[in-house]
């Protein structure tokens, strides 16, 4: 994933991460209103080394070395029961020492020879007694303990109190602020990453580079989300000066490059993945933008399980594509022409039992012989690859497929299944074609530039 696809991603999942934070927020703020209030007093001793009245400088400075050396071996005695058993029973404690040993914290100085021990306590007055305590036993184990005269050593060793422990007048914990800030950042944290982990598993199409890592075949076409489709299904039509039936056109002039080489009529067979891509609307639209630039074309209805294109042009559909395979009418009796461009029709028919043997039939390699010497382009509609093997036999016949893709719809599985199962029937996917490109918000393309009034429920856009 590129950081651009990431920031899509955060984008299009913002909800998500808000909802992440404001938990985050919520969460530091309760837990800083349920922690216990506690207090710190801290004192600070220095260690002290007397190497005696005649010392050398030379001397001098071995003392400073032994006294930074010592400093971290005697910190660790501070939480031991050696420092701390007086100070319980000095202040008639009801703790043990290891016990108060939870609520001493020790840290020493950069120089290495300057201890400071902070003491935490409900009780603001008795941290700081029981922190002066301590320094109080510590400097008494130093001196008594370790540092003993007769033990005739180099050097005199005593802790000298620099900084007593005082009163402290605020809090120390619960820091509501501090808080609410670190759950801000965790909530963050974990709607980034789960907004991540979102966009990762999801396998949906919404861009035009998703089609192109999916399929070989170039994307010749992307048609922006109409929440009016069903009632104006034929944009080229009914309102040609439309955004998107500018994307019809588009879609026709980088068709023609699909035309074949050698002079033949070309032959498109148009399906999808799954059924509500789109696919029976694009060979509408597509057909007339053909057809109004001067190509003859014939459009088939070969969805012989749930033909649309009778609905789709509102024409007469009872008798067709099914009757004229089985030889009980020819094309030319049952083709309807549409409009005064030269666009012909031939819806689907009776439905059949067989549709797959009927579209793989020698009767249909004859009909599309025969409607490639009177027509320009041939478009097929046909069914969705994946539920029915019809797309795929029929493509077989044809110069190509069009493989027509929703956004936010489609999956990139199903989009690749689809294109493997064209290709292994020796069929070949020329050209893809997206429907329902987002016109505002993260995943909008250039496509989606033309469009107008962006709309965000798609349960109409499916056709």
């Amino acid at each position: 994933m590129e950081f651009h696809d990431i920031v899509r991603a955060l984008r299009r999942q913002l909800i998500v991460v808000i909802a992440a934070t404001v938990i985050g927020v919520c969460a530091g703020a309760v837990t800083a209103l349920l922690t216990p209030q506690r207090f710190e007093s801290s004192v600070r001793q220095l260690v002290s080394v007397d190497p005696g009245t005649a010392a050398t400088s030379w001397e001098l400075a071995q003392a400073s070395s032994y006294a930074v050396q010592v400093s971290e071996s005697y910190r660790s005695i501070i939480t031991s029961t050696l420092v701390l058993q007086p100070v319980v029973d000095d202040l008639g404690l009801d703790v043990s020492p290891a016990e108060l040993a939870t609520n001493v914290r020790t840290s020493i100085g950069t120089q290495g020879a300057l201890i400071t021990t902070t003491v935490s306590d409900p009780n603001p007055g008795q941290a700081a007694r029981i922190a002066n305590a301590i320094a109080e036993s510590f400097s008494s184990a130093i001196t008594d303990e370790l540092e003993r005269r007769e033990q005739a050593t180099a050097f005199s060793i005593r802790m000298v109190t620099v900084q007593p422990a005082v009163v402290p007048t605020s809090a120390a914990a619960p820091n509501l602020a501090l808080s609410i800030a670190l759950g801000a950042a965790l909530g963050i944290a974990a709607g980034v990453g789960l907004a991540v982990l979102r966009t990762v598993l999801d396998r949906r199409i919404r861009t035009l580079d998703d089609v192109d890592r999916a399929v070989r075949a170039p994307v010749i076409g992307g048609i922006t989300y109409d929440p009016e489709v069903r009632k104006r299904p034929l944009l080229v039509a009914t309102a040609p000066n439309d955004p998107r039936a500018e994307a019809y056109r588009s879609l026709r002039t980088n068709l023609r490059f699909l035309f074949p080489t050698d002079g033949t009529s070309a032959v498109f067979v148009v399906t999808s993945a799954g059924p509500s891509e789109g696919k029976s609307t694009t060979a509408g639209n597509l057909a007339l933008a053909l057809s109004d630039a001067g190509y003859r074309v014939a459009v088939l209805d070969a969805d012989l399980r749930k033909p649309r294109l009778a609905k789709l042009f509102g024409i007469e559909g009872a008798v067709g594509l099914t009757e004229v395979l089985i030889g009980r009418v020819s094309a030319h009796e049952v083709m309807q022409r549409w409009g005064r461009n030269t666009l012909f029709l031939l819806p689907a028919g009776t439905t059949p039992p067989n549709p797959a043997e009927m579209l793989g039939s020698h009767a249909m390699q004859v009909l599309i012989d025969d409607l490639q010497a009177a027509f320009d382009v041939i478009l097929i509609d046909a069914p969705p690859v994946l539920p029915v093997t019809d797309a795929a036999v029929v493509a077989q016949l044809a110069t190509g497929v069009l493989l027509v893709a929703a956004a936010e719809v489609t999956t990139t599985d199903q989009l690749v299944a689809a294109a493997d199962r064209i290709e292994a029937a020796d069929a070949k996917v020329v050209g893809t074609v997206i429907t329902m490109l987002p016109v505002r918000g993260p995943d909008k393309t250039a496509y989606g530039t033309y469009g107008y009034g962006a709309h965000s429920d798609r349960a109409d856009a499916k056709a």
